[in-house]
């Protein structure tokens, strides 16, 4: 028997894909699109997406629940580190300060970083503590809705 591996990771990916939009975020997946979103005003958050375990169980679910907040980004978006390479590496060149880290997010105001969450932040925790980290952000830095 054999198994078509792009065939499956293909899968991983677009569920992957599929549940950090369901969640609110727009996907970036070209240079350009990033920097035309990073350049609008106001707070964005990035989360850089993976197919690895802590991304799917525990960074995107809290992605999508931290959402429920009264303080929360302007703008939501995602690039995909290891499909998108392109993509990621322009989003990472606005981290300065930061090594690459996936999955993670970090929070801009008008293109610049203001922090970030870093994978060694996430894995090993659950995705409730992930939550309260980002909300903690969102508080710090972001309007009220």
């Amino acid at each position: 028997m054999s198994m078509n591996f792009n065939f499956f990771m293909n899968d991983v990916v677009n569920q992957a894909r599929q549940e950090i939009v369901a969640a609110g975020y727009t996907e970036l997946k070209t240079p350009a699109e990033v920097e035309d979103a990073l350049a609008q005003k106001g707070t964005t958050l990035v989360m850089i997406n993976s197919v690895c375990g802590c991304a799917g169980g525990i960074a995107r679910p809290a992605a999508a629940h931290a959402l429920h907040n009264d303080r929360r980004p302007d703008h939501l978006v995602s690039v995909f580190a290891g499909q998108d390479k392109e993509a990621t590496e322009t989003a990472r060149s606005y981290f300065t300060g930061y090594p690459p880290s996936s999955p993670s997010f970090a929070l801009l105001k008008d293109g610049k970083i203001l922090t970030m969450i870093e994978r060694h932040q996430i894995e090993g925790f659950d995705p409730a503590t992930v939550v309260a980290k980002l909300q903690s952000e969102f508080d710090k830095y972001c309007e009220e809705v």
